[in-house]
């Protein structure tokens, strides 16, 4: 792996960083990692594979999977081949790994450590969806989670790596943050907010990261973060944890916001110590409890990480003064969620009492029961997944929901060979020596679904969403 440009580090950020550091760790060792490569790492997706089937299909790749000790999911990986781009690897493109920094991995392993899993979780600032879908996966695509995004344009990438994991149970909203704690106050029993921040543990993979650094930024940062964790906690129900991480290392946007926050509210907070959260996580602990990983410690990128109770309720701020409009959608009755139901069943496509059948005009959705009660706070960019089109015909089934809920073993299914499924991630109709019996199937790739296609002849026509096609050379193992 090619080494990065040397990263750009500020006078007065080096004096800042030197102020903090722990007395085990050196400012020398700092600089080193510093202008080091970022290792690789990636998250395998259990809402589609386990991490044992994972290893088994991947073990003559070449790969080398070294375990993350605070994600059982979380691998660092190094290939023999580094050619190719790890994002071209047909695994990823079917959802089975997520690419994500080893380090990004830690805030929602604190945020469902000590119980049992939540069932309203709010992702403060989601976008590109790393977050999102490991908490999907560590909710079984149980329950809901609000992920929330500020930035319109990142809102599309969240989108489009939830869906292409597979998640089913979030409803994604495009709001500044401070809104939620007067838009739905204690409503979660799990909030991350995984903080803008000024960035200053990723240069190792950006070297640009801090071109606009200074500590007036700084300041101006943190007092954001203190009015969005402020907002959070105002969101999360009593008895709730929310855990605060910043990919930053200065304290003015960690310890410091933290204190304001039990500053502000005294008893009705209280900080849950992380020491305990994996082998080695006393290396990174602060005095208080906190997880401040400098990239020395574990070679990663550095993090923050803070995990806080909610003791008791809190006085409530004022009601929100925008209006969300009127709801677009309305559940199904009985009568007509039946044949729906049925024409799924009949195409492998099955879903439990957790989602729900809602139509609008001649489209169907799948929403997560648990979001209901949230409708006619805020206003929703996206719920669940479109499951299907109605048609004086039939049913036209949506790639989402293909991707979501055909599974492993589909009745419909028709699997491809590594060079078919190439072509078909390609934008390419494709030619099977032995085309599939019906006109309708679910094409497959190592049992995964690809997505719905037609027969036509002896051709499968190609029916991948345009953003989906992926030109040049891809990684699939023969």
């Amino acid at each position: 792996m090619a080494k990065p440009a040397t990263p750009f580090l500020p006078a007065a950020f080096l004096d800042a960083t030197r102020a903090i550091m722990p007395d085990h760790l050196s400012m020398d060792d700092f600089i080193n990692i510093c202008q080091q490569p970022l290792r690789r790492s990636l998250r395998v997706n259990t809402l589609k594979i386990s991490v044992a089937d994972f290893q088994a299909l991947v073990k003559d790749y070449g790969w080398q999977l070294q375990p993350i000790p605070w994600c059982h999911e979380g691998f660092w990986i190094e290939r023999i081949d580094e050619t190719l781009r790890l994002g071209s690897a047909a695994e990823h493109l079917t959802g089975l790994f997520y690419i994500q920094e080893a380090s990004s991995m830690l805030p929602v392993s604190a945020l469902f450590a000590y119980g049992s899993p939540p069932h309203r979780v709010l992702d403060m600032a989601a976008a590109p969806g790393s977050k999102t879908t490991q908490i999907a996966a560590l909710m079984v695509n149980q329950g809901i989670i609000v992920a929330n995004e500020y930035s319109a344009s990142r809102v599309k990438v969240l989108h489009a790596n939830v869906s292409r994991c597979g998640v089913k149970n979030v409803a994604l909203t495009h709001f500044d943050g401070r809104v939620f704690g007067r838009a739905l106050p204690e409503s979660f029993d799990a909030i991350l907010l995984d903080a803008p921040c000024s960035g200053e543990g990723v240069v190792r993979k950006d070297p640009d990261a801090m071109s606009n650094w200074s500590t007036e930024s700084v300041a101006s940062i943190a007092q954001t973060q203190r009015e969005l964790i402020e907002s959070a906690f105002h969101a999360l129900a009593p008895g709730g944890v929310m855990v605060y991480s910043t990919c930053t290392l200065n304290a003015q946007e960690n310890q410091q916001v933290i204190n304001h926050l039990l500053a502000t509210y005294g008893d009705a907070v209280s900080i849950e110590p992380l020491g305990g959260l994996f082998p080695g996580a006393e290396k990174a602990l602060t005095a208080e409890g906190f997880l401040h990983v400098f990239p020395q410690i574990y070679d990663s990128e550095g993090f923050f990480v803070a995990r806080l109770r909610k003791n008791h309720s809190i006085a409530p701020l004022s009601q929100p003064d925008y209006k969300v409009g009127k709801f677009p959608f309305t559940p199904l009755a009985a009568k007509d969620a039946a044949p729906v139901i049925q024409a799924a069943k009949a195409c492998g496509l099955v879903w439990d009492e957790t989602s729900r059948l809602w139509g609008r005009d001649n489209e169907v959705w799948l929403f997560p029961t648990e979001v209901e009660s949230f409708i006619g706070k805020v206003r929703f960019s996206r719920i669940g997944l479109k499951l299907a089109e109605r048609f004086s015909k039939g049913m036209r089934w949506q790639h989402e929901a293909v991707i979501a809920l055909a599974g492993s073993n589909n009745p419909q299914a028709f699997e491809l060979d590594a060079e078919l499924a190439q072509q078909w991630f390609q934008g390419r109709d494709i030619y099977p020596p032995q085309p599939p019996q019906n006109n309708d199937c679910i094409l497959t790739y190592q049992h995964q679904p690809l997505g719905l296609a037609k027969r036509i002849g002896n051709r499968i026509k190609n029916s991948l969403p345009r953003e989906l096609v992926r030109d040049g050379i891809l990684d699939f193992h023969q």
